[in-house]
């Protein structure tokens, strides 16, 4: 007789996954998304007062580039506490 092709056979457990961010991480991303508004908020300064305005040339840019260069990419590169199983 032929063995059965209907065998009992054990699973693996399937890995757990979790979201990759914390709440800390959501907390950084909407500082990146302040400051970055708060940079088009001054750069926007400039329409009204004229192009020569020091806030609209000169601190704007900088705050932009600060929102989207340093804070938003450390907000996603900051990393979980490590936990050992």
């Amino acid at each position: 007789m032929a063995k059965s092709p209907l065998k009992t056979s054990k699973k693996a457990p399937s890995p757990v996954w979790t979201l990759p961010f914390e709440r800390k991480n959501y907390v950084y991303i909407a500082a990146g998304i302040g400051v970055i508004v708060l940079g088009f908020v001054l750069l926007s300064l400039g329409i009204s007062s004229g192009w020569d305005n020091p806030l609209s040339v000169n601190v704007a840019p900088v705050v932009l580039v600060i929102g989207y260069c340093v804070i938003i990419p450390w907000a996603i590169m900051a990393g979980r506490k490590k936990t050992d199983n």
